[in-house]
């Protein structure tokens, strides 16, 4: 096997709003060094029912869309606060039964501002099949399911998370299907969605298909691959996403049992292999799925699963005004179990430094960021959504 590289997997540089400055074209002194930076928490709403996902509804209205595991779609405006009733109910279609089974993703579509649409990733009743669907806010009579990926045989390991990337696709991450170490050999087998980043146009229809399969998508034309996959050698990405100002991917991976880990994807192609399960973290895990020759990409952070968590939650890179100097283009996330706050930045020789910059809630289950690239957090159990500020300690 070949040394593990770091391969980049970037998107196109994301553009910003016309006429809309940055910080660093503003004149900034951006991000203080990691040991001096500090979350501070601001709890700003409770009495959600177990959160999943949270997102900007981009229709300049500063709402923000709650997706709750049930199957339920809550509205939070920072004015007006968190709704009691929700916009969307498709929870008679959800199963949601198992701890990491529900309603998990959800995607405002770019004319959301016209059309209302979203696209929500969920475990369908009965069998618990992997779903993406668009449906309109309000009226999920009209939801239209798009792709379906079979996962009976385990109820974890589901992924869930949806993005658009800067080029106007849609993202969508799935588990490697389940149990532990991935048994079936899912995740560096291309001849299944699971254990995978897929990339779709579902912008148009390609045949009898409700969505089109990129053509630059790295395996579309590779004979027994699944051409919709972009990534693939992943555990259980629960969360991945884009950095608003470059277009960059960041993927954070469940561990198994002894890393944690969070992957950078820099490269203008698709078609990296992360490892999983070969590799868990920097570490071999099973030398029998490892092949001769693989190029496997560097997690560029991680830790210790049993020492410093559970499972990694990931979270943004930080690209809003209000603490610019302190936090521009910083990573963070957390841990499930320990609720450690981690700082990721990438230095200019191409490294990474990573630091602990304080605690988060307990059970933090996703972050969010508003229209203005502000952060928040949900946590899990107790229903609450959190304000992240940061300060310099």
């Amino acid at each position: 096997m070949s040394g593990r590289r770091r391969a980049g997997l970037v998107l196109a540089m994301a553009a910003l709003p016309p006429a809309t400055a940055t910080p660093a074209s503003a004149g900034y002194e951006l991000g203080v060094p990691l040991e001096e930076l500090k979350v501070v928490m601001t709890q700003v709403a409770q009495g959600l029912v177990r959160p999943v996902a949270m997102v900007a509804a981009n229709d300049h209205s500063g709402r923000m869309l709650i997706a709750e595991k049930r199957g339920t779609v809550r509205v939070f405006h920072p004015t007006d606060g968190l709704a009691a009733a929700p916009v969307l109910d498709i929870s008679d279609r959800v199963n949601s039964v198992a701890n990491e089974r529900g309603l998990l993703g959800i995607a405002p579509a770019p004319d959301f501002a016209t059309t209302s649409l979203v696209y929500v990733a969920y475990t369908r009743q009965p069998d618990g099949a992997l779903t993406l669907s668009r449906v309109p806010l309000g009226d999920p009579a009209k939801e239209q399911v798009l792709l379906t990926q079979e996962h009976s045989k385990f109820n974890n390991h589901n992924g869930g998370q949806l993005a658009f990337g800067a080029d106007g696709y849609l993202y969508w991450s799935l588990g490697d299907g389940g149990s532990g170490g991935d048994p079936d050999g899912n995740g560096l087998n291309l001849g299944t969605l699971l254990g995978k980043i897929l990339r779709l146009d579902v912008s148009k229809s390609c045949g009898e298909l409700p969505y089109c399969v990129p053509g630059d998508n790295p395996f579309a034309k590779t004979a027994g691959a699944k051409p919709e996959i972009w990534a693939y050698g992943l555990r259980n990405p629960w969360r991945f996403s884009f950095d608003s100002l470059d277009g960059s991917l960041w993927i954070a991976d469940v561990g198994q049992g002894a890393f944690e880990e969070v992957n950078h994807a820099r490269s203008l192609r698709g078609g990296q292999n992360f490892g999983w399960s070969c590799m868990e973290g920097p570490a071999v895990f099973n030398a029998a799925r490892c092949q001769e020759g693989a190029d496997y990409t560097d997690p560029v952070f991680h830790y210790q699963t049993r020492v410093d968590g559970c499972a990694v939650i990931g979270g943004h890179v930080y690209r809003g005004f209000q603490h610019a100097r302190l936090a521009f283009g910083t990573y963070v996330a957390t841990d499930y179990c320990s609720a450690t706050a981690w700082a990721v930045r990438k230095n200019r020789d191409g490294t990474y430094t990573n630091a602990r910059i304080g605690q988060f809630p307990a059970q933090v289950s996703s972050f969010g960021v508003d229209r203005f690239g502000e952060m928040y957090v949900v946590t899990d159990r107790t229903g609450q959504l959190h304000r992240v500020s940061f300060e310099r300690v």
